[in-house]
């Protein structure tokens, strides 16, 4: 009889499984929610995913643009900076590119000063601007190597003069920067200290306005005004705090010493703890009808006639 039999494979297996009730819960799992669609900028497949990292890419150029070259295009532009003798790592031409006596003679210049010369396609000059206004030529200037206040202050002790360095606050225009740096190497300085933050940085602007005294003069940055003021202070400088209201004028000021001379902006001045550690506040005696000077101009009068105090000093 069927199922009694002894016989291999004659016998009802007892173990056999039967069938399952339900999906084992993958209806279930399909019927879950997955969840708020991703923006379209968080969807690796989407093109707006694509524009928020090139966003972010321009955007992080930007902050880190003092710490990286800078490319500086146009004729006149690259031109400037060849003369200015601005060091350079690259002269970029585009190749097939109308010529003129500017481009000639920036390559001129560019091959007697050994600076390597880079023919590119036109496509490839607007990749690397972001635009075609660049009239066929570019020069790729390296980030400036900013000195240590430290540094500076042990180097200026060892040329056994009185120091003589300017110290920027709330100066944003790269071409202050510039016009400071080469009237401090004018008139004897020995250096200019801007901020890290919220300073104007040097910069091919910088470069071209300093006319190439920035090869010579330390620029050194410093992660805190005040406190820089304080170790100027500590190192034997008067600081002199350049104010419209100032107590001293610049005529009855005594600048033969070491000294530090702090110049802030032509609209917004001196910042106030900075001011408020400065020694003295002096003024440029001028016509009562004119505001203000342009701080690189205000710089400019207060280091000249601390110049011509230095020299009376030593001829007498």
């Amino acid at each position: 009889m069927a199922g009694n039999s002894k016989r291999q494979g004659a016998m009802r297996k007892t173990n056999k499984k039967g069938s399952q009730k339900g999906s084992g819960g993958q209806v279930r799992r399909g019927l879950r929610g997955k969840g708020p669609t991703p923006k379209a900028e968080d969807r690796v497949y989407h093109a707006a995913h694509k524009r928020k990292i090139e966003r972010e890419r321009r955007q992080q150029g930007r902050h880190d643009k003092s710490d990286s070259s800078e490319l500086v295009v146009g004729r006149n532009p690259v031109l400037e900076c060849l003369k200015a003798k601005v060091p350079a790592e690259q002269l970029v031409v585009v190749a097939g590119t109308s010529s003129d006596d500017r481009l000639t003679q920036s390559v001129q210049l560019a091959r007697h000063r050994g600076i390597a010369i880079l023919e590119v396609q036109k496509h490839e000059m607007d990749h690397l601007t972001g635009n075609s206004m660049h009239q066929g030529i570019g020069i790729k200037i390296p980030p400036y190597t900013y000195a240590d206040v430290d540094e500076l202050i042990d180097q200026i002790k060892n040329t056994g003069e009185p120091g003589l360095v300017v110290c920027l606050d709330n100066i944003t225009d790269p071409r202050n920067l510039g016009a400071v740096i080469r009237s401090v190497a004018a008139f004897g300085g020995h250096g200019v200290v801007i901020p890290e933050r919220r300073s104007a940085s040097v910069t091919a602007v910088a470069w071209r306005t300093s006319a190439g005294t920035a090869a010579r003069l330390p620029v050194a940055r410093a992660v805190n005004m005040t406190r820089t003021v304080k170790k100027f202070q500590k190192a034997g400088y008067q600081v002199v705090g350049l104010a419209a209201g100032g107590e001293h004028t610049l005529d009855t000021y005594d600048g033969t010493g070491p000294t530090v001379v702090v110049v802030g902006s032509e609209g917004k001045g001196i910042s106030r703890l900075v001011s408020e550690n400065c020694d003295q506040l002096v003024s440029v005696p001028m016509t009562d009808w004119v505001e203000s000077l342009n701080a690189s101009v205000a710089a400019g009068v207060v280091l000249g006639e601390f110049a011509r105090q230095r020299r009376a000093v030593t001829r007498g």
